[in-house]
């Protein structure tokens, strides 16, 4: 089954912390985001493998954009 992780607020894309097809576990970093000055981790709540990352480092996200999927 596959789960997205979305952006809970608006902000740049800092730094994506995994690729495609790899593995993660419950609270691993999916991306950094940077929004006023401070950097926020998207953490994932499900284990499995990452099949899509949605945006790349520099992207402007809004809350609710896709940032990943994982499987």
């Amino acid at each position: 089954m596959a789960h997205t992780i979305v952006a809970e607020l608006v902000g740049n894309v800092l730094k994506v912390v995994v690729k495609e097809g790899e593995p993660v576990a419950v609270g691993d970093t999916i991306v950094l985001l940077e929004s006023m000055k401070m950097e926020i981790p998207v953490l994932t709540e499900f284990a499995g493998v990452v099949k899509d990352v949605a945006v790349r480092e520099g992207d402007n996200v809004q809350e609710g954009d896709l940032l990943a999927v994982v499987e």
